[in-house]
């Protein structure tokens, strides 16, 4: 390995984190992911789906897309290697860990409405990720209409031979994580999935965790030795 790889993992160990929270079960969490920086999400006690919503964080009007995602990567799942991509066609994160293989989004966000179609109206007034969405973008001056298409890390969304989505038992272990590298300065938002009704927290919402570490302080033909393994 060389010092350049060396010093990239130990610039990941858990005390060099600038920012290390613990996600209570059913509750929503955001920041602001300066450029560079890297998140890492962890499921603690596994197979918990994680909701997640990107902006530009100068201009929020610039927000991912899971259509130009998929399209421009020509698979159906995010997982390593994968470029998140905005509206406008540029990286807003780029998965650059996964212990999971692959993560849904597809899916969407649950809904009190989704929830009342889909199992009943005496779910109606249970607690989903549309509602998380809306708290914490609530602190940015976003709202409904910012709403968009999300990734569901975690999330075990099989595509069946008919062209259908199926919700089954999640893929991730407990301490599984993903690895998110911000490609601009990003507002990520997370909704800790609270959904009871299917199985994709295992019937039983549990917390989560989030390291923030800062970003490597060599430049850009340095970085591009690294993804290349020379060095």
């Amino acid at each position: 390995m060389s010092d350049l790889v060396s010093d990239l993992v130990s610039g990941l160990a858990e005390s060099a984190a600038i920012l290390d929270v613990t996600v209570p079960a059913r509750a929503p969490w955001s920041a602001i992911l300066k450029r560079g920086q890297t998140l890492r999400l962890i499921d603690l006690e596994g197979q918990q789906a994680v909701d997640a919503l990107f902006y530009n964080a100068d201009n929020p009007t610039e927000r991912y897309s899971p259509q130009d995602t998929l399209l421009e990567q020509g698979g159906a799942y995010i997982g390593l290697g994968t470029q998140l991509l905005s509206n406008e066609g540029r990286p807003l994160v780029s998965v650059v860990a996964d212990s999971c293989g692959r993560h849904d989004t597809s899916a969407g966000a649950c809904s009190c409405e989704a929830n009342t179609v889909r199992f009943g109206h005496h779910t109606r007034y249970m607690h989903a990720c549309r509602e998380n969405f809306l708290l914490e973008l609530g602190k940015y001056g976003l709202g409904k209409r910012d709403i968009v298409g999300n990734v569901n890390f975690f999330m075990n969304v099989p595509i069946t031979p008919a062209g259908e989505l199926a919700i089954v038992d999640g893929l991730s272990a407990p301490g599984g994580h993903v690895d998110l590298r911000a490609e601009m300065d990003v507002l990520v938002v997370f909704s800790n999935c609270p959904q009871v009704n299917n199985p994709c927290n295992g019937f039983n919402p549990t917390p989560i965790r989030v390291l923030i570490w800062d970003g490597p302080r060599w430049n850009e033909p340095e970085m591009a030795k690294v993804a290349q393994g020379i060095g």
